[in-house]
């Protein structure tokens, strides 16, 4: 597209008006020039001969009269191999390379390509002259880390073309050509290992969007057993301040049995991403033994920085994970805080002076937030596998009410709610998620007729709970306050986690369904004691060991010897005892 130039009439803020002769287009990237400095900026609107451009940096300095130079391309990010264990901004600026060049203060309008061009990739190809390729088919492979990074045909190139030559299996360069393709009309288009896409624009080269109906196990056994996510699905975790959605990501991420995990960090305190980013390459993967970072992207975009960033991060968060979807792999994104990306959203539409909806959120809140989830799901690629892009977002509602705009507009599209509990986080029961108030849509790891069951017990001991809370224990029956005891042992050894320990901090799927089945069993013992502090004393003792047993690996010898010494104890206060 050909460049066009503008001069800026007007300055609010972190957004500008420019005036311009030629054309300008939707979501265009553009330039505003002051002195030697060349500021990025996105064309959110257009009137007329005037375009409202937000600027992704501090505008300190920018007046009306400097030039504005338009570039004719989208908000795009760069695909290809060395994206994994990377650490970039919203706009896909490499950080550790930034703070190289720049020193401990990032200077304004610096801006770096977001993948080397001096490392080489052992390309080996994997079609010959002559085949018939379309966008997104495969046409050689690089190692990466763990994983064969697919060279696919670029996403933009459409309709179907002719394979006239294909490179040899040799070290290569990002920018060195690997194939070039023949189309209908008989031009010639080179392909190298490097693609540029579109953020905002969903990636579609793929064959069928399926239904995601596979779980994803998160190891966390509250979440697996009664509000489990969907491998492809979305979820949401809302809670207020320290009620611990960071951590809980940080333990989704390390121990979820996906292929790839990509981190947006938009909008979050500064102390508490670089927690994240200090804590994850000493973490070490439970699948490779080596470092996470190997298999992990994060895009940072924090609290302190540029407010219009916070939504460019979102949206390269969700176009590299749905890159490496296209080679057929299963990808976790956690998008750490939404909230505070649509704090932005708010921010702009304010600055446009757009008619505002509910607490001052723009009016298309709600559909914004619905076309990000919805670029997650199954879908199967032209070649027959299957790739996944599981979305999973935290929100952070003011005084921890989720009735506010952005906690509803999530849990519209969400197939799974994961409410943290204030009461629970100041009780010290983690993970904090409310078993009460949470849900899914989705199928869980144990059959669902436990599940319900346990549900009801829950349900029923929180009840006599809030009951005790008015007339005490005397009050109260010895069969309802056992059902309140046998509540307390649920929640104390099943739904809370030691994410400490080696073995209690991730139960596979197996564990979980044969776990869960024994307590449901001793809990179904119509057992009988004498009097409360009899019943009381029991519980604990039950819950200790219940406790020890979580700590203990399924394949030692004590795990059943510890599992009998529970059913005798149980065995002891039974009716026929």
């Amino acid at each position: 597209m050909t460049k066009s130039t503008g001069k800026i009439v007007g300055v609010n803020g972190n957004m500008i008006t420019a005036e311009f002769a030629d054309a300008v287009s939707q979501n265009e990237v553009a330039y505003a020039k002051q002195g030697g400095l060349r500021l990025m900026c996105e064309v959110v609107r257009v009137r007329g001969n005037c375009a409202d451009l937000q600027v992704f940096e501090d505008t300190t300095g920018l007046a009306v009269g400097d030039e504005v130079e338009f570039t004719g391309e989208l908000l795009s990010v760069e695909l290809g191999p060395g994206l994994l264990g990377q650490i970039f901004d919203g706009l896909q600026n490499p950080l550790p390379r930034l703070a190289e060049k720049c020193g401990f203060f990032l200077q304004r309008g610096t801006y770096l390509e977001a993948l080397s061009r001096d490392a080489r990739w052992d390309f080996t190809p994997s079609v010959k002259e002559g085949a018939t390729v379309t966008a997104g088919e495969v046409l050689g492979s690089v190692p990466e880390g763990i994983f064969s990074h697919n060279i696919m045909v670029p996403f933009s190139m459409t309709g179907t073309y002719t394979v006239k030559e294909i490179a040899a299996a040799d070290p290569r360069k990002l920018d060195d050509v690997i194939a070039r393709l023949k189309d209908p009309a008989g031009h010639v288009h080179e392909v190298t290992m490097l693609q540029r896409w579109p953020v905002k624009v969903p990636v579609l080269a793929y064959a069928e969007r399926l239904r995601p109906t596979e779980p994803l196990v998160t190891k966390i056994r509250i979440i697996d057993t009664f509000f489990p996510v969907a491998r492809g699905g979305t979820y949401c975790i809302p809670g207020p301040f320290g009620a611990g959605k960071t951590v809980l990501q940080q333990l989704t991420s390390r121990h979820a049995e996906v292929d790839i995990v990509v981190i947006a960090a938009c909008g979050e305190r500064a102390g508490e991403v670089v927690e994240t980013l200090r804590e994850f390459p000493e973490l070490t993967d439970p699948r490779t033994g080596k470092s996470l970072m190997e298999r992990t992207v994060i895009i940072c975009n924090t609290s302190s920085m540029p407010v219009a960033a916070r939504e460019a991060s979102v949206y390269t968060a969700v176009t590299i994970a749905s890159y490496y979807r296209q080679m057929g792999l299963n990808v976790l994104l956690l998008a750490d805080s939404t909230s505070r990306w649509a704090q932005a959203l708010r921010e702009t539409s304010g600055r446009l002076e757009e008619i505002p909806g509910e607490e001052a959120f723009p009016a298309y809140l709600g559909s914004v937030i619905a076309g990000f989830y919805e670029r997650g799901g199954v879908v199967r690629l032209k070649d027959g596998r299957t790739g996944s892009v599981t979305i999973g977002g935290t929100v952070s509602p003011a005084g921890g009410n989720f009735d506010e705009p952005v906690t509803q507009a999530t849990l519209k599209v969400a197939g799974a709610f994961h409410g943290l509990s204030r009461s629970r986080s100041d009780a010290r029961r983690y993970p904090a998620i409310d078993p009460l108030d949470s849900w899914s849509k989705y199928p869980s790891v144990v059959t669902g007729e436990l599940v319900e069951t346990m549900r009801e017990l829950l349900r029923h001991g929180s009840e006599i709970g809030q009951m005790m809370k008015v007339v005490g224990e005397e009050g109260t029956s010895i069969d309802d306050f056992v059902t309140y005891l046998k509540t307390e042992y649920v929640d104390a050894t099943y739904l809370q986690q030691d994410a400490y320990d080696p073995v209690d901090g991730a139960s596979s799927a197996e564990r979980q369904k044969y776990v869960f089945s024994e307590i449901s069993k001793l809990l179904n013992t119509r057992i009988r004691f004498t009097d409360k502090a009899a019943a009381r004393r029991f519980f604990h003792q039950l819950t200790q060991t219940t406790k020890d047993w979580n700590r203990i690996d399924m394949k030692a010898d004590e795990f059943e010897k510890t599992l009998a010494k529970l059913e005798a104890m149980v065995a002891e206060v039974t009716d026929h005892a």
